[in-house]
């Protein structure tokens, strides 16, 4: 069976997403980018294509449409955000292909609160959550809520998001870990930078993500 790489629907709008599904697929990362990005974020793009040659499922869906995107209102409404992604969590659990697969949430900017509150409403679905230069905080009541370990990574230059993300730590309950890339700013463009968060992405989630079978 080869790779399975296409273009599909999210209902009910629906919305655009990538799925990358690999032979013998360890779990599923469904990331949520952030600031009005979309599935075609370079930076999120290279994370997935590691993760893919990690053994994980990858799907990088849009969150918004592209009239909503150009909405900044929209952009910073992480409960609207976080439905959508709740929505994509269920329509991988009615998928043959992903229904078994462990779920992992790849959060960027605003995109991490949507995965934060998104992982709080779904907790026997999703088993980790990575935040890549993220927004915690703005997930506010929901960050108490979640059950996911989750690994918080900030750049050493990024201080007003390190100090929020060190303050959204503190409100988080389940276990949970701050990595600092040194030297790196908000958006990882530094040599060797986004390198790094990938490596703590893929160990991240080769830790948590345990497949059904064996969790049963």
């Amino acid at each position: 069976m080869a790779e399975i790489h296409e273009l599909v629907a999210i209902p009910p709008i629906p919305l655009q997403a990538d799925l990358r599904l690999p032979v013998g697929a360890r779990g599923l990362v469904v990331f949520a980018h952030g600031s009005g990005s979309s599935r075609f974020s370079p930076r999120n793009r290279q994370v997935a294509r590691a993760l893919v040659g990690a053994g994980f499922a990858t799907l990088l869906m849009d969150l918004l449409t592209e009239v909503e995107a150009a909405d900044r209102a929209k952009v910073f409404d992480i409960d609207l955000l976080a439905d959508r992604l709740t929505g994509a969590i269920d329509w991988t659990a009615d998928q043959r292909e992903l229904a078994t697969l462990p779920v992992g949430l790849f959060g960027a900017s605003t995109g991490a609160a949507a995965a934060l509150a998104a992982a709080a409403a779904r907790p026997a679905r999703v088993q980790a959550v990575v935040s890549r230069g993220g927004r915690p905080d703005l997930a506010g009541d929901a960050l108490a809520a979640v059950a996911a370990p989750t690994l918080l990574i900030v750049g050493g230059r990024d201080d007003v998001v390190l100090d929020l993300n060190r303050q959204a730590r503190r409100r988080l309950r389940a276990p949970s870990e701050l990595a600092i890339v040194p030297g790196a700013t908000h958006l990882f463009e530094e040599p060797g930078a986004l390198e790094k968060v990938t490596a703590l992405t893929i160990g991240w989630f080769e830790r948590g993500l345990v497949p059904t079978e064996a969790a049963s």
